[in-house]
């Protein structure tokens, strides 16, 4: 049986080109990136590189890139970093952020400080007029995420740190889900801190970077040295790093092209669906959105029923985020953009990426319209609504 993978968003398979970096640095390039002698300035000559290419994707310098372990250490370190500089202090974020956000907001309300989460409407985008109203005197950072990780969603970050930086507030986005799917330039953005994660860029997992805009000053989340010119204690990881190096380099070659290849199949994929499949809905259709994710709402089934249907039948999609599976309450971004907690379970989330065709998109709709029929056959929930 053949299996096609539709969950980019979750994470991505390593490119070869990719893979062949890493392996060649973590093979031959041994050294400690502190060691002044000659294996250590190759190490830090492969991961000044990787600062640079990384950079390049994101629009920012070289010096402002830090390497850290994850998407979510750069989150921490964002949040952490800003508020306990001038701990108890205000920040400002939305209720679609991923958990790394929300829980990390959560530890500083145990801490002390105080949060404001903005809504958003039911098109999954937030109101930048609702950011700034929610600042107040004591307001440290404002953190509003790139790309919505379950319904693809575009946030206005750019107005959004228009705001922050009339107010004196520092703007931090989570551009997980954004970077190497939609132009990103944070120095013509006015972000001050934007957090990336190399296995969403087919890059290795244990590897992420966060942009800390020159200017900009955070505490530490680690302690122990010097590295990364003080912002992140620890041994830099340097197969890893150049391995996000190389796939932000891919990621800049191809974003044009790559998206509007992604863009055209996500637009046949939707369009057979909704002809398809009764009572079904695209959650946040007419927003702006990232080209590769679809939230699709199937009246009456259970999202995992579907998820596990389709999986037997070679296809892999989520019901939601990853960091969430297994959860009893839905989606907090669903009901958050105004779907009933029996909508939210609903849901599947399909997340296009590099190694998908049309002919793989039109046969996962194929198995997505069986899998309903038989399903829904099964569910009383839908025959109760029908």
């Amino acid at each position: 049986m053949n299996r096609y993978y539709f969950d980019h968003n979750a994470t991505t398979p390593v490119l070869p080109e990719v893979l062949e970096a890493y392996t060649r640095v973590a093979r031959d390039v041994f050294g400690n990136a502190s060691s002044i002698h000659h294996a250590g300035q190759d190490a830090r000559r492969e991961l000044d590189r990787a600062r640079t290419d990384a950079a390049k994707l994101l629009g920012a310098g070289p010096k402002d890139v830090v390497f850290c372990g994850s998407g979510t250490e750069a989150d921490n370190t964002a949040l952490f970093g800003a508020l306990r500089r001038t701990s108890p202090g205000h920040l400002v974020t939305t209720t679609i952020e991923h958990p790394a956000i929300l829980q990390t907001a959560a530890q500083l309300q145990r801490e002390g400080s105080t949060v404001t989460y903005v809504p958003v409407g039911a098109d999954g985008i937030v109101d930048p007029d609702d950011v700034r109203r929610a600042i107040r005197t004591d307001t440290v950072l404002i953190s509003v995420m790139h790309v919505n990780n379950e319904i693809g969603t575009i946030q206005p970050v750019r107005e959004i740190a228009r705001i922050a930086r009339d107010h004196g507030v520092l703007m931090h986005s989570d551009g997980v889900q954004a970077a190497g799917r939609i132009p990103v330039n944070i120095e013509d953005s006015g972000i001050d801190l934007y957090s990336v994660s190399a296995h969403k860029l087919y890059a290795p997992k244990g590897i992420g970077a966060l942009v800390v805009r020159k200017g900009v000053n955070i505490s530490p989340l680690l302690f122990g040295g010097r590295h990364e010119s003080g912002r992140r204690a620890g041994t830099e990881n340097v197969p890893g790093a150049v391995a996000l190096g190389a796939a932000a380099a891919v990621a800049a070659r191809d974003l044009i092209s790559e998206s509007e290849r992604v863009s055209v199949l996500r637009q046949r994929m939707e369009q057979a669906i909704l002809a398809r499949i009764p009572d079904v809905r695209i959650n946040g259709f007419h927003a702006l959105r990232a080209p590769n994710t679809s939230s699709v709402c199937i009246d009456g089934i259970e999202g995992e029923a579907v998820v596990i249907a389709l999986d037997l039948k070679g296809f892999c999609v989520s019901s939601g985020a990853a960091c969430s599976s297994g959860a009893v309450e839905p989606s907090h971004v669903l009901t958050a953009i105004g779907l009933s907690r029996r909508d939210a379970r609903s849901c599947i989330r399909i997340s296009l990426g590099r190694s998908n065709t049309p002919e793989q998109v039109d046969s996962l709709v194929d198995a997505l319209v069986a899998c309903t029929a038989r399903l829904r056959k099964l569910s009383p929930d839908y025959a109760a609504h029908a």
